[in-house]
């Protein structure tokens, strides 16, 4: 068995529960200025959690400071489910949730920017804790780790196989913001806040209170869910705009943050040239164009109509119902504006096809991702090629440059894997008693961290029915998800353990 670097490892999961409890003291602020009566329990929990990691990092101060792969994995896997226990405080002290299955489900589902509840009324809950889980989703959208490794350069220590193993891509394109991966890190995270400032903004301006804005911004801007009302963003539907503006910052949220980096300075080309985005791009017209044509034709909304004459009107919010709805599921962001499983049954598959996609690499989306799905498409009309003509090279190319062989297996890899793991999360949970509808619907919203499922865990519903195995068990698939499978699956290999 290879020697771990307990100290470092320890060290960093000290550092990660410093950042989790300072997120929660501004959970506190928020209680001060709502008074919702629980300003001590919050506060205990973040102090908890600050002292636990201060002496961690205290105890385990160490001269050595490179990070290898394996630790890399370790840190990342043991960090995510540290911050979920950490982050489960705040719920149990204030009896907001107290039965153990619930509190792991619902922060499991809020690091991971699932977007899936077990409560029954989130307005009835202290102001702080809903931001609280808007906050966890926040923190999870970007990734704790990746504003670690913006820090881990101070304390010296490397942080490059922190950020790959947090954030695995396909290492296609090779466009980089920053050589150093920490003044990477650090532009991610200002475009991530300012994209949350600048939306709470904008929704504030148009209509919401700033308590909901905030909240609002924080779960768009993850590709979460969580909403501070019980309708989810349907409180809005008579108020268009709101959901016309939260519409393009999931579409942002979805986007790969180093194109918006290109974009903010000046390097739109790099924008209109990228195959990825045109085809995340493209994939929701088309969605749209389908969604928006069911539901004008043969779907009544019950909306009241918000131009005239009715015609108008109604296309207009069968329009807009169908665009928030496609980008919501492509980016796999939680948020509903209605029951869409209700609206005829070619909608409810369709969703539950979009549910596999995913938005762009390098987003807070979860899912398949579009890129993997067109290294996919590309290489299978390469096959084509090669049964015709089998002495002929042919190279897989994306944006002008050739993908290499191991990228093209891994992407193979990663989607038989990702397919087995759903036909085994149904599988686990139609044995514990679901429906059929249901347990895939839970089984494709949990690995996919999309938020609303099919059946009885619908847009209208929540998770609080699911047995006490199925919540286990969905929590699970929500952390593999998140971590895009191999960083969590490759500890359960004996390889991983091996000196060689």
């Amino acid at each position: 068995m290879f020697k771990l670097n307990r100290k470092l490892i320890l060290y960093i999961i000290g550092l990660l529960l410093l950042f989790n409890g300072l997120a929660m003291l501004s959970s506190s602020f928020v209680s001060f200025i709502t008074n919702d009566g629980v300003l001590k329990e919050v506060t205990a929990s973040a102090i908890i959690t600050i002292i636990i990691g201060w002496l961690l990092m205290k105890l385990t101060k160490s001269n050595i400071r490179q990070i290898n792969k394996r630790d890399g994995y370790l840190i990342v896997t043991i960090g995510w489910l540290t911050m979920v226990f950490s982050g489960m405080l705040p719920y149990y002290l204030t009896d907001s949730i107290t039965y153990f299955p619930n509190l792991l489900f619902e922060t499991m589902s809020g690091y991971t920017t699932t977007g899936s509840t077990i409560l029954n009324d989130i307005e009835a809950l202290p102001k702080s804790i809903i931001f609280w889980r808007s906050m966890t989703h926040w923190l999870g959208g970007m990734g704790i780790i990746v504003l670690a490794i913006a820090i881990l350069p101070l304390l010296g220590i490397g942080g490059m196989q922190l950020f790959s193993a947090e954030a695995p891509g396909t290492g296609i394109g090779g466009d980089k913001i920053h050589p150093r991966i920490s003044d990477t890190a650090k532009r991610l995270w200002i475009i991530y806040v300012g994209l949350t400032i600048l939306e709470t903004v904008l929704l504030k301006l148009a209509g919401m209170s700033f308590f909901d804005a905030i909240n609002s911004s924080m779960s768009n801007i993850a590709s979460g869910g969580f909403s501070s009302k019980n309708e989810s963003i349907g409180y809005w539907n008579d108020t268009p705009l709101i959901q016309y503006i939260i519409i393009l910052f999931m579409f942002l949220a979805g986007t790969n943050f180093i194109l918006i980096y290109f974009g903010l300075t000046g390097k739109l080309k790099k924008i209109i040239q990228d195959t990825e985005f045109k085809w995340y791009f493209s994939f929701i017209v088309v969605f749209t164009i389908i969604v928006t044509s069911v539901l004008f034709f043969s779907v009544d909304l019950n909306e009241t109509d918000v131009f005239h004459p009715q015609v108008l009107g109604k296309f207009e919010s069968s329009f807009r119902h169908s665009l928030f709805q496609v980008v919501a599921l492509v980016t796999t962001t939680g948020f509903v504006t209605g029951d869409f499983i209700s609206w005829t049954p070619f909608l409810t598959m369709l969703f539950f096809g979009i549910m596999f996609m995913g938005g762009s690499s390098g987003s807070t989306s979860g899912g398949v991702k579009v890129l993997r799905h067109l290294i996919l498409i590309k290489n299978g009309m390469l096959e084509f090629k090669r049964s015709l003509h089998p002495n002929a090279i042919f190279h897989l190319r994306h944006n002008n440059s050739v993908v290499e062989k191991p990228i093209i297996i891994h992407v193979l890899a990663f989607f038989i894997l990702y397919l087995i793991l759903f036909i085994i999360g149904a599988g686990v949970l139609s044995l514990v008693g679901l429906d059929f509808e249901s347990a895939i619907g839970a089984a494709a919203s949990s690995i996919g961290n999309v938020g609303p499922a099919l059946g009885t865990l619908g847009p209208l519903s929540n998770f609080e029915s699911l047995p006490v195995i199925g919540k286990y068990w969905c929590s699970f698939l929500m952390l593999i998800g998140r971590l895009e499978l191999f960083t969590v699956l490759i500890l359960f290999t004996p390889y991983f353990w091996r000196d060689h």
